[in-house]
């Protein structure tokens, strides 16, 4: 299928008929006929030689080759949706790409983001959040315009760099025994810069270890140390009720981390906005009290 285009019109009319359930539906949602809408999505099977949907009377169900063609259809259309905002704004409108890490302040934080963009309605805010080595890749390759992320404290030169407090954390009611060898962690995925500082720790102190709970999800790990799964190190801002600090038997403590704010080459005057009120944040984040 060398040189195969995929029509904008077919690719919505086909998520409409997924998401309305059937095709009569399907037609009022893009303001065509049933009949319309049906032709529409054989033109799309027969562009692609593939049946995208089973067809039971008014219902629609997604083949195999439709469920794997949906999400597809979603990022070309919302991609679309994008350029079509981007190049229709005036010049003085605009984006800005922020990527920040899961687990700093982030129920402030974006409250702090919704204040920022709220204030600009002219302004388009696209906040990507996820690992600290992601992020930083993506401002990186210059997907982002302005990144927060965590990194080894004094690693190079930031718009800001403020010092992390991290703990020792198990749970409050079934707390692990950390006399337990190999010491059972709950930890993110490969690439979390608080991984390896763990694990180094427990090694350093000539313990063996054994990951009981992985996750890319802050959610996740905070949830697997509060049921005791394991032992976990967490920034203060991430500490909950269910947590408890521990004094971790002779592991060393986790320092020389920073949070990072950098900004790309070519920065537009709102992304410096931004960054200066992202520092400002940054440098008024108080610590909770944890024990």
């Amino acid at each position: 299928m060398i040189g195969l285009m995929l029509d904008i019109d077919l690719l919505r009319s086909f998520v409409s008929v997924v998401d309305a359930g059937g095709f009569t539906r399907a037609g009022e949602r893009v303001h065509r006929t049933q009949s319309t809408v049906s032709q529409q999505i054989k033109r799309l099977e027969d562009t692609l030689g593939r049946p995208l949907l089973e067809r039971n009377g008014k219902q629609a169900k997604l083949t195999e080759e439709g469920e794997r063609l949906l999400s597809y259809a979603r990022r070309i259309l919302a991609l679309e949706q994008e350029a079509r905002d981007v190049v229709g704004r005036p010049m003085t409108d605009g984006v800005v790409r922020l990527g920040i890490p899961e687990d700093f302040a982030a129920y402030r934080l974006a409250e702090l983001l919704s204040d920022f963009s709220r204030s600009r309605p002219a302004l388009r805010l696209d906040v990507r959040s996820g690992q600290s080595s992601q992020v930083r890749a993506l401002l990186e390759r210059g997907e982002l315009d302005l990144a927060l992320f965590k990194r080894n404290a004094g690693q190079g030169r930031a718009l800001g760099a403020w010092p992390e407090r991290l703990h020792w954390v198990t749970s409050r009611q079934h707390p692990v025994d950390l006399r337990r060898n190999p010491v059972p962690i709950a930890v993110a995925e490969q690439g979390c810069l608080y991984r390896n500082r763990l694990i180094h720790a427990i090694e350093s102190a000539g313990r063996t270890w054994h990951i009981a709970y992985t996750s890319p999800n802050l959610a996740s790990i905070q949830a697997a140390v509060s049921v005791g799964l394991g032992i976990s190190i967490l920034p203060e801002v991430a500490i909950q009720s269910e947590h408890k600090v521990i004094d971790a038997d002779g592991f060393a403590p986790i320092t020389d981390t920073e949070i990072a704010l950098m900004i790309g080459e070519h920065a537009s005057p709102a992304a410096r906005q931004l960054a200066d009120v992202l520092a400002e944040f940054c440098g008024n984040v108080e610590p909770r009290k944890v024990a």
